[in-house]
């Protein structure tokens, strides 16, 4: 009878299993990944073609491999998410049935005492004990859905949550060359800049509060880039979301990935660069450690 509450509870988590979601965004990220490949060779074939005819040509080619960049790391980050929150209904479901074995045990445990008051009175406190450790892992994980439940709505919107989709003037278009050998356009020659300033800076370790090649935080990273192209940012790194709003489907080198604690900088085909430890180019994201992510920024338009 005392059981009944926990098993209700226990059932709440259905099978604990959130099914083969992440094997099927496996395979279409390895799609995606073998047509993103095939565009930078696509790409690379393009040097050799000038002319305004091939200048056209391979800004569409880089718009097209951009998106496709994007598509892709926003598939990635959707597939983290799903197996976390497999994780999170599972680790929750093993919880609850530890809590509830334990309550049998107890209760075999009182079955020759429950004749007496006090024996009654022992398995009522454990009986509410162990309901009540049942009802904080359900809350606990009810939470932490919550928590999924946003990061997937936001990685599902390409504009991040903007009601109307928007078109961000992209200026004439200057290319930037990336370490894989890969061209990248930015908007303008400020933006190209600040991109090639911060690839420059690959390697230097991190240091809280250094803005200087000795050492960078994140946002002293994008600070000192976008000095170097005559471009003034704030200092904090929240603070740096400055120039327009862009949606993630038209990002370009230069466009700024920020959050609460933290600031990237786009350079191209679905990266960006940021002061990790060292300062280093990783897949562009919206999620780091839980924190609120507040967009992508243009300072230069």
């Amino acid at each position: 009878m005392f059981a009944e509450p926990i098993v209700q509870l226990l059932g709440t988590f259905g099978t604990g299993n959130l099914g083969s979601a992440t094997p099927g965004f496996a395979n279409a990220q390895s799609s995606m990944h073998c047509a993103q490949d095939s565009g930078r060779r696509g790409m690379n074939n393009l040097s050799g073609w000038s002319g305004t005819s091939g200048e056209a040509a391979t800004t569409t080619a880089q718009t097209n491999q951009s998106q496709m960049a994007d598509q892709s790391d926003r598939g990635q980050a959707i597939a983290r998410v799903v197996s976390q929150a497999a994780q999170t209904v599972g680790g929750g479901k093993l919880d609850v049935q530890g809590i509830l074995e334990s309550f049998t045990s107890v209760a075999t445990t009182l079955a020759p005492m429950l004749g007496l008051p006090a024996g009654q009175i022992a398995l009522l406190k454990t009986a509410a004990e162990h309901i009540g450790d049942a009802v904080n892992v359900v809350q606990g994980v009810n939470q932490q859905m919550g928590q999924h439940t946003e990061q997937m709505s936001a990685l599902a919107s390409p504009d991040l949550g903007s009601s109307a989709a928007k078109t961000v003037n992209t200026g004439t278009g200057v290319a930037v060359t990336l370490p894989d050998g890969s061209t990248a356009m930015a908007p303008n020659e400020q933006a190209a800049t600040a991109v090639r300033s911060a690839l420059s800076q690959q390697g230097v370790p991190y240091a809280w509060g250094g803005t200087t090649p000795a050492g960078f935080d994140c946002s002293g990273l994008t600070q000192y880039a976008y000095q170097q192209a005559g471009v003034d940012l704030p200092r904090m790194a929240a603070d740096q979301g400055v120039g327009t709003s862009v949606p993630a489907d038209q990002l370009m080198p230069g466009d700024l990935a920020v959050w609460d604690g933290h600031v990237a900088m786009v350079v191209g085909n679905g990266q960006m660069i940021e002061a990790g430890d060292p300062v280093e180019i990783s897949a562009i994201r919206t999620d780091n450690q839980g924190e609120a992510f507040h967009g992508f920024y243009r300072p230069t338009a």
